[in-house]
């Protein structure tokens, strides 16, 4: 079992960057775990943002986010990273990051996670 926090959120404007953390802490190493971004917006189903392996060496990213957001991990200290670059009004939501056991390839469906984070607001002003 794994419990994720996620940081690093807030209000910025449009075209400004926003790093999000999501910190892991459990009974197995990082290492076990592939890693997911998702967010969701009001009124709206949660969305992928994209996904990293449990060795960190593959990503994949949603058509809406990609070349603006990067996805990363670091396993010594227990955490992954959402880089988000270029921000936009739309990518406003609280953001999310999820975990499931081992190391899956392109893990894009919300109901593939068993492990999630509180959540956390990103805010993007015109």
């Amino acid at each position: 079992q794994v419990q994720l926090v996620e940081s690093g959120g807030g209000l910025v404007q449009a075209g400004d960057s926003l790093r999000l953390s999501c910190a892991a802490s459990g009974r197995h190493t990082f290492d076990y775990y592939t890693v997911g971004w998702f967010r969701q917006a009001p009124g709206q189903e949660r969305q992928f943002v994209g996904t990293i392996t449990s060795s960190g060496r593959s990503t994949r990213y949603a058509d809406s986010i990609k070349g603006r957001f990067t996805i990363s991990r670091d396993n010594a200290n227990n955490t992954s990273y959402l880089q988000m670059d270029s921000l936009k009004p739309e990518d406003t939501a609280v953001y999310f990051c999820a975990a499931r056991e081992g190391n899956w390839m392109f893990l894009v469906s919300a109901i593939a996670y068993n492990y999630w984070g509180q959540g956390i607001q990103v805010t993007v002003s015109s």
